[in-house]
């Protein structure tokens, strides 16, 4: 029975798997802060600007990661952008199931100089992609430190999926 399960999970869309995990993406993503796109297409590339934890009803999460905000709390938010990052990604494909593949992560985290868990952090984001995704969620990544970021911020996380033509 757990193979059955298994092969299941693999049929499932991207939709059906946030269904099934009780999650919704906001109907749009956040607006962006400056002078540039959400994300711009080149070939089968999509790159998603950097999102940062932004609430449905538009309240930003803040605080510098070891010291006011928990590594657990970050995870949080991390996992926040993910979502954030899918609704950018659905909102110009019109359906997940054209993702192909999320091909590269950029995670920021905003934390004290100290700080150096900043993979554990991310992991949010990863994990999520990996749930909703399935293989296609499988990345490369980076997980930095920052003395800022934009707003106060906890965490910016930029994306590149590969989609179908």
């Amino acid at each position: 029975m757990p193979y059955e399960a298994e092969r299941e999970a693999v049929r499932l869309s991207p939709e059906d798997r946030l269904a099934r995990m009780a999650l919704l993406l906001p109907d749009l993503p956040p607006e962006p802060i400056g002078n540039f796109a959400n994300c711009v297409r080149v070939g089968t590339l999509l790159y998603v600007s950097g999102q940062g934890p932004v609430t449905e009803d538009g309240r930003l999460l803040t605080g510098k990661v070891g010291a006011e905000v928990t590594v657990e709390e970050a995870y949080a938010h991390a996992r926040m952008v993910g979502l954030n990052l899918l609704t950018v990604a659905r909102q110009h494909l019109g359906d997940l199931s054209r993702v192909r593949r999320v091909v590269k992560l950029f995670g920021m985290v905003n934390a004290t100089p100290e700080f150096t868990e900043h993979p554990a952090v991310i992991n949010g984001c990863s994990d999520l992609l990996n749930e909703v995704l399935g293989e296609a969620g499988i990345h490369a990544r980076s997980s930095v430190g920052m003395g800022s970021l934009p707003n106060n911020i906890t965490v910016e996380i930029e994306a590149i999926f590969e989609v179908e033509e």
